[in-house]
């Protein structure tokens, strides 16, 4: 796990929770990169969505978190890219099982949706729990 590097960003609506996600990857000693934005100026998802995605179906990191007002919007987005698999985890048990069973590469979270302490608890699990293949390297291999 202290091996993974991680991708980041938000919008303007994420931009608070982001900040406090990034202090939880601190704590687990994991290395990030912020892809923006960095203040609470309106920035439009997509454009956010797509560079941390992008950053992860090239292989420069091996996992992202994007944070928007719901975490959908970030979701719908990245998911458009090829070997993207984004889940948006509002507890503890999606997060677990989108690693464990669907072996997500992008964590997406609602920074209107989530406190601060509830969504350190979804990254960690998130981070922390493998993918169990077998059976479920056929479904991923289908998705």
């Amino acid at each position: 796990m202290k091996n993974l590097k991680i991708v980041i960003g938000s919008d303007h609506a994420g931009f608070e929770l982001k900040e406090k996600i990034k202090k939880t990857l601190e704590s687990l000693e994991l290395e990030q990169y912020d892809m923006g934005t960095f203040d609470k100026t309106p920035v439009d998802y997509p454009i956010i969505a797509k560079a941390v995605a992008g950053e992860v179906a090239d292989g420069r990191f091996d996992r992202g978190i994007i944070v928007c007002g719901s975490g959908v919007g970030v979701a719908m987005t990245a998911n458009k890219m090829k070997t993207i698999r984004a889940s948006n985890c509002n507890d503890i048990y999606c997060a677990k099982m989108s690693r464990l069973h669907n072996d997500a590469n992008i964590l997406t979270l609602g920074g209107r949706v989530l406190g601060e302490d509830l969504a350190a608890e979804i990254v960690k699990v998130w981070i922390q729990t493998e993918f169990e293949g077998g059976r479920h390297q056929r479904r991923v291999d289908m998705i």
